[in-house]
């Protein structure tokens, strides 16, 4: 999956960390850092953070065939 957060919508509310900690997380000046490939496994808790973004700021597509995005 590719993952895809939009930086003019997102607020900060830090729901994605909660949900996927290892994909999602804020820097210093809480400016939105995630993982934008992240590994299969943390798909269940990528979609969770998805649904908890209060703005809708998350978004992800399918990975194309061998894994591109």
């Amino acid at each position: 999956m590719r993952v895809t957060v939009d930086p003019n919508l997102c607020q900060s509310h830090g729901q994605c960390v909660f949900a996927a900690p290892d994909v999602f997380s804020f820097d210093e000046d809480d400016y939105p850092v995630h993982d934008a490939n992240p590994s299969d496994a943390y798909a269940e808790h990528v979609r969770t953070a998805v649904s908890m973004c209060p703005v809708r700021a998350i978004t992800i597509e399918a990975r194309g065939p061998r894994g591109a995005a």
